[in-house]
């Protein structure tokens, strides 16, 4: 208080001399008036100018005499004005300088909270997150304690962005952070690290288990419903957990190893994982798959392997199925179901259709050339479908190649119709109209939506190879492949049984009328050179054993 009396003293005495020599200058301009006026009568009552005729003009002029005392009441008047001015101004100064003091404080404030907190949620972001963590981690070490980091992933948290928009997913974000806080216990602390990945610290304790025991518990916690826009919806969570010391002594190694059990908790049946090191082997590979998965694109380094469809009835060879392989020069074999769901999460897998599409037209072209009537089935993914380039992209390889569209047979999952299944459909309806024959693959193992099926243009059903696998040991596997043929039919539709493995399995497929096999007891998938051999030699002794029957 005292420095802020001294400074507005200060001020006040700094503008009243600037006020006071402006008041002394008007005092001088009055004496200035008054001398030139008594000089003026002077002149004009004696005609000339002396010391008689200025001390006659003072004492006989009265005007003179009012004149005279302007300077006094002005000097006096300007020094009282220019005290309450300079006093005025000064205490106006120094409240908008307190004002704006404040204000910067209050601004600054702000800034530091949210340099270390999430907008959307209040939660501590990564920065704040990392700085607690650092902190654990030295409280841990001199009390020789064990703390926990767990990242929670909110898995479907895009579907629920494109669905609702940012408003309603803002506010399930701050639905899961509430329901966050109330789980964790003591120090433990939550924060936000990402836009859809949640970390929890779980810090001073002695139980190995106490990341896993919080993981159960926020299972528990997220999975009622949420509600938004008078919707109840379910969200879907996956968590990665590390421990200090056992997985890393500083925050940069737990968090990316945290990351590296997220990953892998997303295909766990438990929906949490605790990494381990054989976690490291899958990482790094997996971080550098889709680069070289487009060198091995641009290098034609990719091949096209193609596994017969057979007539049950007659043996006979009715098309192919061409499928995508990648025999790596330094990790070998990698199956599609590894790199294709990494190339499906960018815009990789367009330019991996792409080129697949381009393969096998130009064989189906080749083969109907050669007076090979086969019908080729190529995969569509569920980004592919939500594309709507692809009836266009198609179009042209097709026209390319000179490929007659019946001559191909497009196949789609049902999971990947049900994603987004107005756009799907929209996309699956301009194929149908362009002469594409259409098949639904892996039915029974996905959303099996008959609603959706009923609406869809298709030509052909697949029964997955899981029911068909097991048709002759399992009753209920045989009553599901009967009823999905007998449905397939009804609904006007050729039915492909995958995974046949034996001749028994083919007979009881007989008996079920289901219209084509493919599977292991015909051929696995193989080169097109492979394949041309089959087609030497294998391919005949279907027909000769359907014909001998």
């Amino acid at each position: 208080m005292d420095f802020a009396r001294n400074v507005l003293s200060e001020n006040v005495r700094v503008l009243k001399s600037q006020v006071t020599k402006t008041a002394y200058q008007g005092v001088a301009i009055a004496v200035t008036s008054i001398v030139v006026a008594t000089l003026g009568v002077c002149l004009f009552q004696t005609g000339g100018i002396s010391l008689d005729g200025i001390i006659k003009a003072q004492t006989e002029n009265y005007a003179l005499w009012v004149l005279d005392s302007i300077p006094f009441v002005f000097g006096f008047w300007g020094q009282y004005s220019s005290s309450m001015i300079a006093y005025q101004a000064g205490a106006m100064i120094f409240d908008q300088t307190q004002e704006l003091r404040s204000r910067a404080e209050s601004m600054e404030k702000q800034a530091n909270y949210s340099a270390t907190h999430d907008f959307a949620t209040d939660l501590p972001n990564r920065v704040l997150f990392y700085d607690r963590v650092e902190q654990a981690i030295l409280s841990a070490n001199n009390q020789n304690k064990l703390l926990s980091i767990l990242l929670v992933e909110f898995a479907n948290f895009k579907e629920v962005y494109d669905t609702l928009g940012r408003n309603s997913s803002d506010l399930i974000l701050k639905q899961i952070a509430t329901r966050l806080q109330n789980v964790i216990m003591g120090n433990d602390s939550v924060a936000r690290i990402d836009g859809n990945i949640f970390s929890l610290l779980v810090t001073g304790t002695d139980d190995e288990h106490a990341g896993i025991s919080l993981a159960k518990s926020v299972q528990v916690a997220l999975e009622p419903p949420f509600k938004a826009e008078r919707l109840s919806l379910s969200i879907h969570i996956n968590i990665g957990i590390v421990n200090f010391p056992e997985h890393g002594d500083d925050v940069d190694t737990l968090v990316q190893k945290a990351g590296v059990a997220l990953f892998m908790a997303a295909k766990s049946y438990d929906g949490y994982a605790v990494y381990t090191s054989s976690f490291d082997d899958h990482s790094p590979r997996r971080l550098t798959l889709m680069s070289e998965l487009r060198q091995a694109l641009e290098k034609d380094q990719l091949a096209v392997y193609y596994q017969p469809k057979i007539f049950v009835k007659t043996g006979q060879l009715y098309g192919v199925e061409a499928l995508v392989r990648w025999n790596h020069p330094k990790h070998g074999f990698i199956s599609p179901d590894e790199f294709i769901p990494m190339a499906e999460r960018t815009r990789m897998i367009k330019y991996l259709t792409l080129w697949a599409l381009k393969q096998t037209f130009k064989q189906c072209a080749e083969w109907h050339r050669l007076g090979l009537n086969l019908t080729v089935s190529v995969n569509l993914s569920a980004r592919d479908l939500h594309d709507p380039e692809l009836p266009d992209i198609v179009a042209g390889v097709a026209a390319s190649y000179g490929v007659n569209p019946a001559w191909m047979m497009l196949e789609i999952t049902e999971s990947s119709i049900m994603t987004d299944p107005e756009r799907s459909l929209e996309i699956i309806q301009r194929l149908h109209e362009m002469g594409y024959k259409l098949s639904i693959d892996d039915f029974g193992t996905g959303y099996s939506s008959l609603a959706y099926l009923k609406k869809m243009p298709l030509t052909e059903l697949k029964i997955d190879k899981s029911f068909v696998s097991d048709v002759l040991l399992s009753e209920n596997d045989a009553v599901i492949v009967k009823a999905t043929i007998n449905l397939a039919h009804n609904l006007g539709l050729q039915v492909t049984a995958e995974g046949v493995e034996s001749l028994q399995a083919l007979d009881l497929l007989d008996s079920y009328a289901c219209d084509l096999a493919q599977g292991y007891y015909f051929s696995k998938p193989v080169s097109l050179e492979t394949f041309h051999q089959w087609m030497q030699s294998d391919a005949k002794q279907y027909t000769k054993s359907a014909d001998s029957e």
